[in-house]
């Protein structure tokens, strides 16, 4: 068991048989890879860590993005004593023990400690409450890590005691820049074992780890040692193809290229399922898409336009169903959010389905650009942007009706500017809601013959 008064982490990298992960994880800040949104150059989190002066936080994201990296690295380069902790494995009496020991070494020697709570949302409300009131008065700076989100799983008290970062999941780019360092590196990594990665397999590696570095490089150090020399020469290249990446991440290679032409495709065959009322193949193709690492924000902001252009009134609700799924995708992350998306998805092929507000809105913006503009009726001008003379000729609000005046919040009276509309717009159909719509709108039409009529 190791002793509360080490002065820090045993260097476990060098150690026989340790994971290529854990033997290439960064020991400075130069070293890390991503989360460049809160450990960019001059950025607080960064100077507080270089000027060994940090307050107690949390770090949240999901797995293999650093959040226990960053520990380490803090632990590398702070002068106080460094504590892991594992909120999986030590209870309260542990934790109690810990806590002593860091009251006795500020008393004692003077000396900071810096506490490290791996999976802090594991500890129950009573091992939360143990750590309030030793990081209120500086016994320690607690360092928490969680993958859960810390507002609904850390006590209120500790949280606002705590400053919270955010992390990603890392970029393909972050990936790839892990991977080719290992592959090069000869005292922690594969260097030494001569390994050529294919440009195929690479990026299977780098789609199917889904911003875990560790994964990926699990993968790769497995992928690695299964690999047969080209020939039986000492220094012969072991060759990593997809083949042999696709049995180390146990995820199929498809045929799918992110940014290639069957991108496109799929993505094409997928809006024209949902829109063709076809769910089964809307599920396909979105299995299709999420199984190839596709971003589930761009499926979520195809999702959203798709509510509007192909479903409109026929449903309104599928717009909120899909801004919904699309919140989902940010606020839970994947894998969980392909729940959402599958929902989404099913709702909106299923619905009935109405361009009229689409081809309403290209009628119009052909009018716009194909007409001089034309002067809005005095009487629906904002009164605040009057001209002199318009104010000493008549008021602005002079005619104008105000409809809940009037019986059914509705009076006949003239909205578009004059010789401006050359057809009707806006045409609802008769599916879904939108057969309501079409009838009131007929009603309105009926009345404002009858007062065009009477006018005459």
């Amino acid at each position: 068991m190791m002793d509360l008064f080490d002065e820090g982490p045993r260097d476990v990298r060098s150690a026989p048989h340790t994971p290529l992960a854990a033997r290439m994880r960064p020991t400075t800040l130069d070293e890390f890879v991503g989360q460049e949104q809160i450990l960019g150059p001059g950025s607080l989190l960064r100077r507080a860590i270089e000027e060994d002066a940090l307050t107690s936080v949390i770090f949240y994201g999901p797995p293999g993005a650093g959040k226990s990296t960053l520990a380490g690295i803090i632990a590398n380069t702070t002068l106080a004593h460094f504590e892991n902790f594992s909120a999986v494995t030590g209870g309260v009496p542990e934790l109690r023990k810990a806590i002593e020991a860091a009251a006795q070494r500020r008393k004692l020697y003077g000396k900071k400690t810096v506490l490290f709570v791996d999976e802090i949302h594991r500890f129950n409300k009573s091992q939360q409450d143990a750590l309030l009131p030793h990081v209120e008065n500086g016994t320690f700076t607690l360092i928490g890590a969680t993958t859960e989100n810390p507002y609904f799983e850390v006590n209120a008290p500790l949280l606002s005691r705590a400053r919270v970062f955010t992390f990603h999941r890392l970029a393909d780019d972050n990936i790839g820049m892990v991977l080719d360092r290992a592959l090069v590196d000869t005292e922690r990594g594969l260097g030494i074992m001569s390994i050529e990665l294919q440009p195929e397999a690479r990026r299977h590696l780098i789609d199917k780890s889904e911003g875990d570095a560790r994964t990926a490089l699990n993968a790769l150090e497995a992928a690695a040692l299964i690999a047969r020399p080209e020939n039986r020469k000492k220094d012969a290249k072991r060759i990593v193809t997809a083949a042999l990446a696709e049995e180390a991440l146990q995820r199929r290679v498809l045929l799918y290229d992110k940014t290639g032409d069957n991108h496109y495709d799929t993505i094409s065959a997928f809006i024209k399922s949902v829109r063709g009322t076809d769910p089964d193949a809307a599920l396909y193709y979105l299995a299709k898409m999420l199984t190839a690492g596709e971003d589930a924000r761009f499926i979520a902001r195809r999702l959203v336009i798709l509510a509007s252009e192909d479903v409109g009134n026929a449903d309104p609700m599928a717009l909120t169903v899909a801004n919904a799924a699309a919140h989902a995708v940010e606020f839970v992350g994947l894998p969980e959010a392909q729940i959402n998306l599958a929902q989404a998805v099913t709702y909106l092929a299923a619905a009935p389905k109405s361009n009229a507000s689409y081809i309403g809105l290209k009628r119009a913006m052909a009018d716009v650009e194909a007409q001089q503009s034309r002067p809005i009726p005095k009487y629906l001008r904002d009164p605040r942007t009057a001209t002199a003379r318009d104010k000493t000729e008549a008021s602005t609000q002079d005619g104008y009706r105000y409809p809940h005046d009037y019986p059914g919040s509705y009076v006949p009276q003239q909205y578009m500017p004059e010789g401006v509309q050359t057809q009707k717009y806006y045409e609802p159909t008769e599916n879904g809601r939108e057969i309501a719509i079409k009838n009131r709108l007929n009603a309105i039409e009926a009345i404002k013959k009858l007062h065009e009529e009477d006018q005459e």
